[in-house]
């Protein structure tokens, strides 16, 4: 039975294994092992289409053709507006707007270092040779003949560029020409303080028919990885689609590449995102809204996500609006689902959510009291081993009388190992008669894995974490142990821990106890120090509880 339950033993370290290679593999372009499709729901339309009827969204991101520029103007006596760059600088965000289309083409977070280049800040959205990633929206017709404005055509930038003393909004609008007799009006709603954007879209009816145009949002980027993203953890990059159906739909920029996406088309409530890690943007319309969904490949590398809406009808010289949502900024879960419920899912935890998410609201807790991020996780470990302390205390105890019977066992291996049944039959015999029970020790460890993996996955996307300082060196719990003192000390807590345990009989099993720990340890010189702080804290107070339980039964020496 020693056997069994180092067998047991082996089989959760060969799954860790097989998950790690798994999380390898889909980090470099591989399909998954597990669950391949499990970020997809059912499909409806292919990727490459829109609506039913409706015209193509223009794929163009830069070219502006003259027709577009110039359509629509009926008197032809106005020159079009000339395309200009505008910038806008809040509390929390540096924002560039392009006039041709009046999107956002840069957002700079001011309050979010980038650690691959000290001293300048995260720049999420961009146009630059490296990056390409803007918000973008616009009117497309349903007949799919006639032309509206769009998200390339030239506006007319007006209203405020600077926040006035002692307000906290400033409202930025872009004109349209008159296009089939429709002008497009944008109007940004920005908070000094917010992340969130309001984009008012007003349609302007000039025309002496009633017209019932379509509103499309979409965000636009590339399909690189966030610079720096780590080899030895995976998180997702790419779009995400949100229904009331199908809650929270993640999309592989690889899927879309193969036109095998799966997600719900058509919604009345949801959103569209790009993620990535710690940082993310999303358009949200207006609820009841009936919407289609798609993601689609523009480009080479070159991605978008987004919703089509039925605009409401407007009058002949009339017109009507609609209020949207922008947001771009950090992934604060109690920011984001004050903004829309559901919106904080694009955090995502995966599988173990229903853990995670009752885990960050503690540390969160934790935090507001402590107010450090590092001793939040500390303390988040030890009310953690406080709440297992029981099952935890049975599984010592059973290890300490293992590790206390293991002379007999190796004696008797020793006399009888020629007879591998007796082997098993004496161990049986050993087990009654000192009451031990082999698997004591696994099950309540076993128990859990679960609540682990799901803290993990809470330390390792908490952006409020980022550039988080604990104490003395570690100034970003974020980023790795810039002098590996955590790794190595954790590394030598994880040796200590196999010296507690039981000596397994077999010599070759008894070796590889002892490289198992080194090899899991080598990780950690690369994981964020967060995480590194989370499971030597958890070690100290795993050894700190095994050595007086051994104490206590007597077997430190043994």
């Amino acid at each position: 039975m020693n056997d069994i339950r180092r067998s047991v033993l082996w089989v959760i370290f060969g799954f860790c294994m097989v998950m790690l290679w798994d999380k390898w593999q889909v980090y470099n372009g591989h399909k998954a092992l597990f669950f391949p499709s499990g970020d997809k729901v059912e499909a409806q339309m292919p990727a490459s289409s829109t609506q039913p009827g409706v015209t193509e969204i223009p794929q163009s991101t830069t070219a502006l053709s003259s027709s577009q520029v110039m359509a629509g103007l009926d008197n032809k006596t106005q020159p079009p507006p000339s395309r200009k760059r505008v910038d806008i600088e809040t509390n929390v965000l540096k924002l560039s707007f392009d006039s041709a289309g009046g999107n956002l083409v840069r957002a700079e977070l001011l309050a979010h270092k980038d650690i691959n280049h000290p001293g300048d800040n995260v720049v999420l959205f961009n146009d630059s040779p490296e990056r390409v990633y803007e918000a973008q929206s616009g009117l497309i017709s349903k007949d799919g003949v006639t032309e509206y404005p769009t998200h390339k055509t030239v506006m007319l930038q007006t209203g405020q560029t600077k926040f006035v003393d002692g307000e906290e909004k400033l409202t930025l609008k872009f004109e349209s020409p008159e296009i089939s007799g429709i002008q497009l009006i944008k109007t940004y709603e920005i908070n000094k303080n917010k992340y969130d954007i309001i984009v008012n879209q007003s349609v302007v009816n000039k025309s002496d028919k009633e017209v019932s145009p379509l509103l499309y949002v979409q965000l636009m980027r590339d399909g690189n990885k966030p610079e720096g993203e780590s080899s030895f953890y995976s998180t997702f990059t790419g779009p995400a689609i949100y229904t009331e159906e199908k809650k929270y739909q993640k999309i592989e920029f690889k899927d879309i590449d193969k036109d095998k996406t799966s997600f719900e088309k058509q919604s009345n409530e949801g959103y569209v995102a790009m993620v990535q890690h710690y940082f993310v943007s999303a358009w949200l319309l207006p609820n009841n809204m009936s919407r289609n969904y798609f993601a689609k490949k523009i480009d080479t590398n070159l991605y978008s996500v987004g919703m089509i809406g039925q605009f409401p009808k407007v009058a002949p010289k009339s017109s009507e609006s609609l209020s949207t949502h922008l947001y771009v900024g950090p992934e604060e879960e109690k920011t984001l689902e004050a903004i829309y419920p559901g919106l904080e899912l694009v955090k995502d935890y995966g599988w173990l959510t229903i853990l995670a998410k009752p885990l960050y609201w503690l540390v969160d807790k934790l935090y507001g009291f402590l107010g450090n991020w590092g001793w939040s996780i500390v303390a988040l470990v030890v009310l953690l081993k406080a709440a297992f302390f029981w099952l935890n205390a049975q599984a010592y105890k059973s290890m300490a009388k293992m590790k206390a019977i293991n002379p007999k066992i190796m004696e008797m291996r020793e006399r009888l190992k020629d007879n591998p049944q007796q082997i098993q039959t004496e161990m049986m015999r050993i087990y009654r008669e000192e009451k031990v029970n082999p698997m004591g020790g696994c099950l309540p460890i076993v128990i859990q894995i679960p609540v682990f993996i799901a803290l993990y996955w809470v330390l390792l996307s908490t952006v409020e974490m980022r550039n988080a300082p604990w104490l003395g060196w570690i100034h970003d719990l974020s980023a790795p142990d810039p002098y590996f003192i955590l790794p190595f000390i954790m590394t030598g807590t994880s040796l200590l821990q196999t010296w507690l345990n039981p000596t397994p009989p077999d010599p070759v099993q008894a070796k590889m106890m002892w490289i198992m720990p080194l090899a899991f340890s080598v990780m950690f010189f690369f994981f964020p120090s967060g995480l590194v702080l989370y499971w030597l804290t958890n070690n100290i107070l795993s050894i700190t509880q095994q050595w007086i339980i051994n104490k206590k039964l007597g077997v430190l020496n043994k």
